[in-house]
């Protein structure tokens, strides 16, 4: 009985979601080696840049989530496994009595924990496999490592969360970023927004700090506690330009730095490599795919689950290892939900049925979307609202080229929509509206809504766009309008010669999505027996 309970008590802290998960035909070591090499390129001199991965989730009881990496930290390493950092110098320096420009940190290999949930790659495979020439245990993280920060006159890092799960599995990432905070003195209280405030006071001069008091008013009606900060107070407060820069010089040169580092790799992150592009490609053509046969599937009595399912089978038998974000799959007024994931209606009817799904592949996810007529034909309100958002999204592709702004493609697209909402009288001329209530387009990579500035586009980019209009139950407006909701967002790159469509195979007019909707499904024949 002891052995049993013993087990149990094992199993209990060991079954977690992960497990290692290398591709041949994922991103190579080289390439990971180079974008360190470029990170590099970003630091400011005598910089140390120090990445966390991401902490083991738990789901319930003794179950965890599939483990998925932090994503900045597998673009530079190529790393699945949690309980890792890796450390970043701008320049090689003696550690433990060798040269070098890195560090990785990483769990120890453990045959009874690898029997449980998979391989770990350890020092020597870390070395072999992906490349890294100084590698050790993350038992030796700290005042092990030979690591002094006192030594940098820059730290950069992330904003440190204060609660990581407490589980066995977290606890070597728990000592770790404790360490650190000791090592490089992290306030007690600090987060992403209090060092972005800090540093746009810091950057501001005579000129632009009336715009920067206003950005900071912004942020107070966001955050109420935001003005308990003397030095923000004050700056707000200042009777003129000259006494701010009174108070801007009273802040201290700080170390540590929180903000930096993302901004460095979002600059990385939103040009795409050629072997990005190769992996971004795949993950849209399979998510077209299952947007096609899902298509052909399509009939009314279906379930949003049960669609949710064809398009999930899709890209398993294509072998994506992930979806890239929840599967949404909303019929009628669901679809007005904009991130709505419960899929769970019964009995889809005569209605729109809005689809957002993207396939995960080798890291990189796409983001489609298809709006389509669940009986196979638009009713005549459906065709009016869907040729809508097509124009609009017809003319944020016609402009997009390198120098176009996010900006120029959203008002592009929210042009035509205002002008036909108010053509259809379903709201006054000239008056605002909440029919289209998000944004136009987003980076993709991986992260779903992948990092990037506000740069205007380049070759290499690839984004979303994906216009919207969607018309809850009970709006202002005549009932045979209401729970319409018609989403399309296609994936975009940015070549020299223009833009190129990578979701294109799945069709989006009218005319294209009613005549696939003819098209027998090779579902068809795939009759499962009732169940009671």
């Amino acid at each position: 009985m002891k052995r049993i309970f013993g087990i149990l008590f094992y199993l209990a802290f060991t079954f977690t979601g992960f497990s290692q998960s290398y591709f041949e035909d994922g991103l190579s070591s080289e390439w990971h080696k180079g974008r360190r090499a470029e990170l590099r390129k970003l630091m400011s001199p005598n910089s140390v840049a120090v990445f966390f991965n991401n902490p083991v989730k738990n789901r319930t009881n003794d179950v965890d989530f599939i483990y998925h990496p932090n994503t900045n930290f597998f673009y530079l390493t190529g790393f699945r496994e949690p309980n890792a950092v890796l450390v970043i110098f701008s320049e090689i320096r003696e550690v433990n009595g060798r040269s070098s420009d890195e560090l990785i940190f990483l769990q120890n290999r453990d045959p009874r924990a690898e029997m449980w949930n998979g391989k770990r790659l350890g020092i020597e495979g870390m070395m072999s496999e992906l490349g890294f020439e100084d590698a050790m245990l993350n038992s030796e993280f700290g005042t092990k490592s030979g690591i002094n920060l006192e030594d940098f006159d820059k730290i950069l890092t992330f904003s440190l969360s204060e609660n990581i799960e407490e589980s066995s599995v977290n606890q070597p990432l728990i000592q770790m970023v404790n360490e650190f905070k000791v090592a490089s003195a992290y306030p007690n209280k600090q987060d992403e927004v209090s060092a972005q405030v800090y540093k746009m006071i810091k950057n501001s001069d005579l000129k632009t700090s009336d715009k920067v008091v206003q950005m900071l008013k912004r942020y107070e009606r966001q955050y109420p506690d935001f003005m308990e900060d003397p030095l923000i107070s004050s700056y707000m407060n200042a009777e003129s330009p000259e006494k701010r820069m009174l108070v801007k010089d009273g802040i201290p040169e700080q170390k540590l730095d929180i903000s930096a580092l993302g901004e460095m790799m979002a600059e990385l992150r939103e040009i795409k490599t050629p072997e990005e592009i190769v992996l971004l490609k795949k993950a849209v053509k399979i998510s077209a795919v299952g947007q096609v046969e899902v298509m052909k599937a399509a009939k009314i009595g279906m379930t949003e689950r049960e669609i949710q399912g064809v398009h999930e089978f899709i890209y398993k038998r294509y072998g994506a290892e992930e979806l890239g974000y929840p599967s949404i799959v909303g019929g009628g007024n669901n679809g007005c939900i904009l991130h709505y994931i419960e899929n769970n209606k019964r009995n889809l009817t005569d209605r729109l049925l809005l689809m957002d799904l993207g396939a995960e592949w080798r890291g990189y996810t796409a983001d489609v979307t298809r709006t389509i007529p669940i009986s196979g034909k638009f009713n005549e309100e459906e065709k009016a609202i869907y040729e809508l958002v097509y124009q609009a999204q017809e003319a944020g592709i016609a402009i997009s080229k390198p120098g176009t702004t996010f900006q120029q493609i959203d008002a592009a697209g929210r042009k035509i929509i205002d002008e036909g909402l108010a053509n259809l009288g379903i709201i006054k001329r000239g008056a605002s509206h909440s029919y289209f209530p998000h944004g136009t387009s987003h980076h993709i990579g991986l992260d779903v809504h992948d990092p990037g500035t506000s740069n205007p586009l380049q070759i290499g980019m690839v984004f979303t766009i994906e216009p919207g209009i969607y018309i809850p139950e009970g709006s202002d407006c005549d009932k045979k309008w209401w729970g319409i909701a018609v989403r399309i967002e296609d994936d975009i790159l940015i070549t020299e010669k223009g833009s190129v469509n990578l979701s294109g195979d799945a069709p989006r007019t009218v005319a294209g999505i009613e005549e696939m909707m003819r098209l027998p499904s090779v579902l068809e024949e795939w009759v499962l027996p009732e169940i009671d």
